[in-house]
């Protein structure tokens, strides 16, 4: 295996916070579907400040994947921001949950 493929696959842990209209518009939802759908573990959930927080973790490829959708959204969101940040995985999700 060479040192690129095995950089792939890594599990890595991504932090997201997006902002703009993503409550009351099924955004946990829609983050949860993606993720779910790539594989990934982790969870969704909504911030006192009107922001949602993605907290996942999987091979960075796929995160990124995962970041291209939540900057999308569901068709009733506008994503105004989403703020990333890089991290080691802490493992512990036993899949992708929603937060209340």
């Amino acid at each position: 295996m060479s040192e690129a493929a095995g950089e792939q696959q890594a599990i890595v842990r991504l932090t997201a916070c997006v902002r703009g209209r993503v409550q009351g518009v099924g955004y946990r939802f829609f983050a949860r579907r993606a993720a779910v759908s790539l594989g990934l573990r982790g969870y969704v959930r909504n911030l006192p400040d009107g922001a949602v927080e993605v907290v996942a973790e999987g091979p960075r490829s796929d995160l990124e994947a995962l970041l291209a959708a939540l900057w999308r959204g569901p068709s009733g969101a506008r994503v105004q921001d989403v703020e990333a940040s890089w991290g080691a995985a802490a493992g512990g999700f036993g899949g992708f949950a929603i937060r209340h």
